[in-house]
């Protein structure tokens, strides 16, 4: 293990971190360092699978010692590599992301949804392009928007139950140029971080048709919120459905 995964696995462990829970991080940390891509995409799948799952049980009683391991690791899957960025495209290295963290993506031309790492295209590295993503259930995070720098192609973005969106990730994702220009839908359903203040940074989505948004509980003002999203997209079709 390198020096650098070291000193972040003793921080992110903690005092009270236990050897046993925190053994499987140390063995990812050490195959990204080592550059073991079969073992850790295999990892990703397994584990980014099991995350997505485990999230969405809120009944489950959970340790001190299971939250900072999954939160530990779902930052893992979230860290951004620029050099995969480069080799493969941002289009491809997207996908991989989003499939790592539990999403799923749609190509442009394509119908079906893929979800499975196996079931990542083959063939050409450009020929894919991410038109629509479902991010239901999944572990993205702030960390982890940089992979969408480079989209130029995405109409349509679904968050439900993403523990980790709010406010600052909405703000980053209205930054992104070239997602400003081809982002047609959106939805937002149950995702507790996310206030008025994060929505109504979508009216940088100057082509935004559609908006719905629903389960949200930060939101306090829905009636001021519709008001000012529809003097800055006159063009959109607003769906509410907010207590």
């Amino acid at each position: 293990m390198c020096n650098r995964c070291a000193q972040e696995l003793a921080e992110t462990r903690g005092s009270k971190g236990s050897p046993r829970s925190w053994r499987f991080g140390a063995i990812v940390s050490r195959h990204l360092c080592a550059g073991n891509q079969t073992w850790v995409l295999r990892s990703m799948m397994m584990f980014g699978k099991v995350s997505r799952q485990l999230c969405s049980l809120k009944k489950i009683p959970w340790s001190c010692d299971s939250r900072y391991f999954w939160q530990w690791l779902n930052t893992v899957f979230n860290k951004v590599d620029y050099d995969r960025i480069r080799d493969v495209g941002p289009d491809r290295a997207a996908s991989e992301w989003l499939l790592r963290c539990g999403a799923r993506v749609r190509y442009c031309g394509q119908q079906k949804w893929t979800q499975d790492y196996n079931n990542l295209p083959t063939g050409p590295l450009d020929r894919y392009k991410i038109q629509a993503i479902d991010a239901t259930d999944s572990c993205i995070m702030s960390l982890g928007l940089a992979h969408m720098e480079g989209l130029e192609h995405v109409e349509k973005i679904t968050l439900s139950k993403c523990h980790y969106i709010e406010d600052s990730c909405l703000k980053r994702l209205s930054q992104l140029e070239k997602l400003q220009k081809s982002l047609l839908e959106m939805e937002i359903i149950a995702c507790g971080n996310v206030t008025d203040t994060g929505i109504l940074a979508l009216q940088h989505f100057r082509n935004l048709r559609y908006l719905f948004l629903s389960d949200l509980p930060g939101i306090k003002d829905k009636e001021n919120l519709a008001h000012l999203l529809k003097v800055a997209l006159p063009s959109l079709e607003l769906k509410l459905n907010l207590k």
